[in-house]
């Protein structure tokens, strides 16, 4: 400091052209970062899609997602699999160790996939690699609006396919556009037995001839003329009247036409999903997925500007309309944080005009806070930290305490000027007084650093949520700390002037809040110094109302963040079919809308669309709600209160069953634990009857637990299935091979392509298949006419059993074991308690069978992991921070005193989390970690005057006073100033700020017991942890 504090006063110039870089830099820094709503939580994961043509669940999980699970075993850095085999699709999930980078996590999978695919059968579909989205990738939903209501479900879905989605996928930075609802075109060739019977013919040779009649091909050239003529043979089907034109056979010299023994028609694909609206019926949506590592803003950005180009040519009529996007969030969550900034620095910048006295030091101290901030944005882009609520969250949280270096030194500053001797230069005084304290506030603004430390050790979730958090802490307080010791000597020459003196001698009076607030506190530290037991009492009172109040403590993972919007997940009977589904969800839209005038818009997915997000079955259907703001609320003031609501209202509502969370939330718990709700029970076996009965017995208990809401067990079964079983006897008295059976069954009912029609780019798939009323019961079936070699033809029923049976509905699993979970979410209690209740409650009352297990997941287990990580790293912090002090003070006994401040100070964040009825949460967590930094701060600058003042030779108990008195205005600044920094995080009630405001509430509590330890108990304790002062002669 010697050295530095002189070269700063020589090369003014620079210094203040360095300030001048840093701003500028800084702002232009913050136009460039990439602007996100909340850290991508969302781990490595690579999804396996296999469409399983027509598979019931049972055959999905043993051919494919079997098969799939076992070659991924075993991959590097593999964390875990998780897998869904439903009617159609199987799902597998390979979670991934967080930091491994998901294009070499796809190169694993894609090689092993090549393994998988030759062990599943022939047919039984063929597993691709899902888009390379997070959970937070679900950026923009758009609805394809057709105001004139004229055109067919197949013309919306055309438009959105090979139009919207066909320029919307060319945006950088969109890795996926995925459509739902509509119909997806096909040219459908529906065959009539009778005819088949007639002409005799099978509908495999049907399927054979329009093949056969439907390509082009290429024959090389010729050259005639010295020219080269290429030969282009034309033979595909262009339109219906092309294919009803296709010779089956001949028969007596007359050619029999496909339209002789079928009906040629446009028509929908089977779909296994739709899309609603407000009640008022289907409608077509899109998706946009966004790439991996993109700006969202930007990407959001984009797609909206190329949508209003799109919506320039779309067919009169047809319009795009976005009815989410995660702009309206992110900036929300923005706006929240800078207007948190925006007011703490207007409310320090007031304490400092009254605590400073005086316009010019604020100023210098006020400066400290743009400098700070623009110095954090330049070194957030060099390391491409993005904007989101917790980045800016940790600059607001950091106003308060960027300004600390700056008061310890410019109030040091501003005494001295008033205590020097009149000929001594303004420039030596303030070169004097910045080199007396420069070293501990380095010393403090480095503890306050280091304390952040654990914050980088977090995993998972909490590690990618809250790391931003420490890392622009630490770097605005790194700036804050060059401000103090390169900019605060410059401004402080240029604009502090030394008061003119007093009369009688005297020198120049305090501020006058100053002196106001040393009335009663000379007197009362005073009294502390002479009597200590009085310290020792008040000390024991605080610690003794901590250790009573913690207990009564509830803890929790992360707050929910109030999105605005809401998702309504409903779960139907097994067995329902997709239009009741459909019916059953317009239903409900009508009446949400009806009973709450808050709702504006309300977009229902049924079932699933294309492949690459979903995997929902037909009875499963997502409500996104779009809510007004929340000031135009009539039914609830808080979300809270309206997910009670709406719960309350749906509660009873026939052939249904409701779960309220909100958009992104749900898509990050069913990333991270697999569960659409808070919390988990997963019950791990083989026997899907045995999981079946524990889960039931589970749900009950659960449900009896107070704070339990949306209590639902997974539905394993009860989805009716035909089943056509072969008698091997019978199909050997014709010659009748299985595959000849099953082929007539998979064509005939389910349907197979026949190729293609293209128009220009646009391609169609062809479909063969029995006409409905040939297959829509099981009577039709059972007189399916299958051939036999010697050409005779024989009813299906004479070759096999058909029976109607109960079946799975989805097989889920979890690291190779079949599971069933049972989810709910936690109203009104804490997590914590409600788990170790339910964990009692499961453990009296059911008893496992042998191999069978339970275990609790969702924010539970997150919460659990964090608590594990910050009981290791925190004391080895403390550890650091005890040997950084013993370095500055070179005594063990002043390193003792002030480290006594950590558990007063933790005292008062405790108790300010009960009486606001807040939990212990990883946001506290970190809300005492930055308390500790602040408080360690206050404590070392009072020990470093009074270990001054005992070296000028005053005596122990006059310096504790004379101290205490002197350093009464920084302690207070610094702690005023922090304090009234976080308040505009404590009152907000905008989107995000309830992830804050357990981390303000702790710090401000705090702040408030840490203060008074600092000016009451340490200059009463300071005789006994004194160092023993060799005298200046």
């Amino acid at each position: 400091m010697e050295k530095l504090i002189p070269f700063v006063m020589h090369n003014r110039l620079l210094m203040i052209v360095f300030g001048l870089i840093v701003l500028i830099a800084g702002w232009f820094s913050y136009q460039q970062l990439p602007v996100d709503a909340f850290p991508d939580v969302t781990p490595t994961l690579v999804q396996v899609f296999t469409e399983t043509e027509g598979l019931a669940p049972e055959e999905a999980e043993k051919f494919v997602t079997y098969p799939v699970e076992a070659m991924m075993n075993g991959l590097p850095n593999l964390k875990e699999i998780r897998s869904v085999s439903n009617f159609g699709l199987s799902v597998v999930n390979i979670y991934f160790e967080d930091g491994t980078d998901i294009y070499f996590a796809r190169q694993l999978v894609g090689e092993r996939l090549q393994m998988a695919r030759e062990e599943i059968p022939d047919g039984f579909g063929d597993p691709e690699m899902g888009p390379i989205a997070t959970g937070l990738g679900q950026i923009l939903f758009f609805v394809v609006e057709d105001e004139k209501k004229t055109r067919t479900p197949e013309e919306m879905r055309e438009i959105q396919d090979w139009l919207i989605k066909f320029n919307l996928q060319t945006v950088s930075g969109v890795t996926e556009v995925l459509s739902l609802g509509g119909e997806v075109k096909q040219f459908q060739v529906q065959v009539r037995p009778a005819d088949l019977l007639r002409y005799d013919l099978t509908i495999k040779e049907i399927k054979e001839k329009v093949e056969a009649n439907n390509g082009n091909a290429g024959a090389q050239f010729l050259v005639k003329n010295d020219e080269e003529y290429i030969i282009r043979s034309v033979g595909l089907a262009e339109k219906i009247s092309d294919l009803e034109r296709i010779v089956l056979k001949v028969q007596d010299g007359t050619p029999v036409y496909l339209n002789q023994v079928a009906k040629i028609v446009i028509g929908g694909e089977i779909r296994r999903g739709l899309a609603t609206m407000n009640g008022e019926g289907e409608v077509v949506v899109g998706m946009v997925l966004k790439l991996i590592g993109t700006n969202t803003s930007k990407v959001i950005a984009d797609v909206k500007a190329k949508l209003k180009e799109i919506n320039s040519v779309l067919p009169e009529g047809v319009k795009v309309v976005p009815y989410y996007d995660q702009a309206t969030l992110v900036s929300k969550c923005i706006q929240t944080v800078t207007d948190a900034l925006v007011s703490g620095v207007l409310l320090v910048a007031g304490t400092l005009l009254i605590f400073m006295g005086g316009i010019r030091p604020s100023i210098v101290v006020a400066l400290s806070i743009p400098f700070s901030i623009f110095f954090a944005f330049i070194t957030m882009k060099i390391l491409d930290i993005s904007a989101n609520l917790m980045s800016l969250g940790g600059l607001a949280i950091a106003i308060g305490m960027m300004v600390d270096a700056t008061i310890v030194m410019v109030e040091n500053v501003d005494r001295m000027l008033r205590e020097a001797e009149p000929d001594e230069s303004s420039l030596s005084i303030i070169a004097r007084a910045c080199s007396e304290v420069g070293r501990p506030i380095a010393f403090a603004i480095a503890i306050i650093v280091i304390v952040f430390l654990p914050l980088f050790t977090l995993q998972g979730v909490e590690g990618k949520t809250f790391t931003p958090l420490a890392q622009t802490v630490a770097l605005s307080m790194f700036g804050s700390l060059l401000y103090a010791l390169l900019l605060v000597p410059v401004i402080s020459s240029l604009l502090m002037r030394r008061p003119n003196s007093t009369a009688g001698g005297e020198g120049p009076k305090e501020a006058w809040i100053v002196r106001l607030l040393l009335l009663p506190y000379r007197p009362v530290v005073g009294l502390f110094v002479r009597q200590r037991w009085l310290a020792v009492v008040l000390s024991g009172i605080m610690l003794l109302v901590g250790a009573i109040v913690l207990p009564k403590l509830g803890s929790e993972f992360v707050p929910r963040l109030d999105e605005g919007d809401l998702l309504i997940r409903a779960t139907m009977a097994p067995s329902i079919s997709l239009e009741e589904s459909r019916n059953t969800m317009l239903r409900f839209e009508k009446r949400l809308m009806e009973n709450f005038p808050e709702v504006t818009r309300i977009v229902t997915r049924v079932g699933r669309g294309e492949v690459g997000a979903h995997a929902d079955p037909v009875n499963s259907a997502e409500a996104f709600v779009a809510l007004k703001p929340h000031e135009q609320w009539t039914s609830a003031k808080e979300p809270d209160e309206l997910y009670a609501k709406i719960s309350e209202v749906f509660a009873s509502f026939p052939g249904a069953q409701f779960n309220v969370t909100q958009p992104i939330a749900a898509a990050v718990d069913e990333l991270l634990t697999g569960t659409k709700a808070e919390l988990a029970i997963k019950i791990f076996g083989a026997d899907m009857d045995i999981l079946k009965e524990k889960a039931a017995e589970i749900e009950t208990v659960i449900r009896g637990i107070p704070g339990a809401a949306d209590v639902q067990k997974d539905q394993v079964t009860g989805t009716p299935q035909l089943l056509i079983r072969i008698d091997r006897q019978a199909i050997a008295r014709y010659g009748v091979n299985v595959e000849d059976v099953q082929n007539v069954i998979r064509t005939a009912v389910g349907g197979e392509s026949a190729g293609q029609i293209f128009e220009g780019i646009r391609r169609f798939d062809i479909i063969v298949r029995f006409t409905q009323e040939a297959r829509q019961n099981a009577d039709s079936i059972r007189h399916i006419l299958i051939s036999a070699p010697s050409g005779t033809k024989v009813p299906l029923d004479q070759l096999a059993t058909i029976d109607e049976i109960i079946g799975p509905r989805q097989i889920t699993r979890e690291n190779n074991q079949r599971f069933i979970a049972i989810q709910c979410n936690v109203r009104g209690r804490d997590i914590g308690s409600f788990v170790a209740e339910g964990q009692k409650a499961i453990s009296e009352k059911i008893k496992m069978p042998p191999g069978y297990l339970v275990s609790w997941g969702g924010q539970f287990e997150l919460q659990q992991e964090a608590n594990k990580r910050l009981s290791l790293v925190v004391p080895a912090t403390l550890l650091i921070v005890l040997l950084l002090l013993f370095m500055n003070f070179g005594s063990l006994k002043n390193t003792v005193l002030i480290l006594f401040n950590i558990p007063l100070a933790m005292v008062g964040g405790i108790v300010a989390l009960w009486l606001t009825g807040q939990n212990l949460s990883v946001p506290s967590s970190v809300g005492f970690i930055a308390l500790f930094g602040i408080a360690l701060e206050n404590g070392m600058v009072l020990v470093t005057y009074l270990n001054q003042l005992l070296s000028d030779g005053i005596e122990i108990n006059e310096a504790s006073i004379q101290g205490a008195c002197l350093r009464l205005r920084p302690v207070l600044m610094t702690a005023i100033t922090t304090a009234l920094g976080l308040i505009p995080l404590l009152l907000s009630s905008a989107t995000g700020s309830e992830v804050q405001r357990p981390l303000a509430t702790v710090v401000i509590g705090g702040l408030f017991t840490s203060t008074v330890l600092t000016l009451l108990v340490i200059p009463a304790l300071y005789k006994w942890f004194a160092i023993e002062v060799k005298k200046e002669i």
